[in-house]
């Protein structure tokens, strides 16, 4: 980024701070009643380990792509908890759940800067923890999906415009797709649509964002010239997978909203289905003459993560099973049949996070013990239908608009020598082990 392009976002930054304390009128001590202590607490871990998951999914990242590129990839997770949390204050939190507008947005006036957003509890979105913590939880579910996003352009994305398509990602797609799902008022949550943590919010919506991404953004030149892909580090896919796993337990049980019973059974399925799909994986590669790999086994854990959080409160545990089994089965074949494409996702977000969303989506139709196929009510899967229907359009056809848009203002792709480079040494000037740095302009 030149010198002169960086005013503008320095610009903004310093803009936000002002305008958020012209906001904040002198108001009296907010009212506690109704605040309870047990779900309080629970909540702040929770949502510390919402948080956790996203340094692990740039561990498990970092540990896929190529030596050269490792630095770069985690960094795009990790920058993603600075960029959207100053977005989420200014702006996204109300967008997703400011008073509804027709069911399709949040007011951007209501909740302006954090305006608002104190110690009470507000009895249609946080009834017994302050909003203040709600709206936090709630930011690191935003924060992590543009991250996973990531993983389809790996290797070829200039940083500058990188910082660009998150920042437009997070106010026109995520906020307005977590108003619809969660908001009381949302269309998707009226219709009767069931999502417990984010199987359309945040997984589908990564999944064909990053598939509208690794099309708009075209193949790695390695790949065109048929180089084969080596990870550079499978011990961090291993401790990425680890700390997505205990984090994971954040954001399934953690959205229950309480320490309740709901949150102990989102627990035990979150774990169930994980641990099935992950055996899946690795029977299924066996399945295909191959041998059982470290990789394919973290790959399907993380596969059976995503397919239960639509799912994790509304089902049982023996139907979590089936759902990791399931899933995992859909994303192997989702996974093979792009390796044999030209699609180019780097390190197959689409196949793992949109299908696995998807599948996880159809089968809480499936198996939710209230309303759900199974307990007699075929009308619910209709619903998730056009519900996985709109979404995908929406998630692929804005993602895909937003990327042309940050074209205009920064050219997605780094140039074919910086990327032989590496984007660690030509964005960044840092690599793994190497002390003097020589880089392209």
């Amino acid at each position: 980024m030149s010198k002169r392009l960086a005013l503008i976002p320095l610009a903004i930054l310093a803009f936000v701070p002002v305008l958020a304390l012209s906001l904040q009128p002198a108001a009296p001590a907010a009212s506690v009643e109704g605040l309870n202590a047990a779900d309080m607490a629970w909540m702040l871990v929770a949502t510390s380990m919402v948080l956790f998951m996203t340094p692990g999914l740039a561990f498990f990242y970092g540990g896929m792509v190529s030596p050269k590129n490792v630095i770069s990839t985690m960094l795009q997770c990790f920058i993603a908890m600075g960029v959207v949390s100053v977005i989420w204050i200014a702006l996204g939190f109300s967008l997703a759940f400011g008073d509804s507008i027709g069911g399709l947005v949040g007011n951007p006036l209501t909740f302006l800067m954090f305006r608002g957003v104190n110690e009470a509890p507000n009895a249609a979105l946080s009834p017994t923890i302050p909003l203040l913590l709600f709206a936090l939880f709630q930011l690191k579910f935003a924060i992590i999906t543009p991250a996973l996003i990531s993983g389809a352009f790996a290797e070829r994305i200039r940083f500058s415009s990188y910082l660009i398509f998150v920042s437009l990602f997070s106010i026109f797609i995520y906020a307005p797709l977590a108003h619809w799902t969660w908001h009381p008022d949302g269309f998707l949550r009226q219709w009767g649509v069931l999502d417990f943590a984010g199987g359309t919010v945040v997984h589908m919506s990564a999944g064909f964002a990053a598939l509208a991404g690794a099309s708009v953004l075209g193949r790695r030149h390695s790949h065109l010239a048929g180089a084969q892909h080596l990870p550079a580090h499978i011990p961090f896919v291993i401790l990425g997978t680890g700390m997505l796993w205990f984090g994971w337990f954040g954001f399934n049980a953690g959205s229950a909203l309480a320490a309740s019973p709901s949150a102990v059974q989102a627990f035990a399925t979150t774990n169930t289905a994980s641990a099935a799909a992950m055996m899946a994986w690795v029977f299924f590669e066996w399945l295909r003459g191959l041998k059982p790999s470290a990789m394919g086994a973290c790959i399907g854990a993380v596969v059976g993560l995503v397919a239960i959080t639509p799912a994790a409160g509304f089902v049982t545990i023996a139907a979590s099973l089936v759902i990791g089994v399931l899933a995992s089965g859909a994303s192997n074949v989702a996974v093979h049949w792009k390796s044999k494409s030209t699609i180019d996702d780097t390190l197959d977000v689409f196949p793992c996070h949109g299908v696995g969303g998807i599948a996880g989506m159809i089968l809480t139709a499936v198996f939710a013990t209230n309303g759900g196929l199974i307990a007699g009510e075929p009308l619910l899967v209709l619903k998730h239908l056009a519900a996985l229907g709109l979404v995908g359009v929406f998630t692929f056809g804005g993602s895909w608009l937003l990327y042309h848009a940050t074209n205009l203002i920064s050219p997605l792709r780094v140039e074919e020598h910086h990327e032989q480079l590496g984007l660690d040494l030509s964005q960044h000037g840092e690599s793994l082990g190497i002390a003097d740095l020589v880089i392209a302009d």
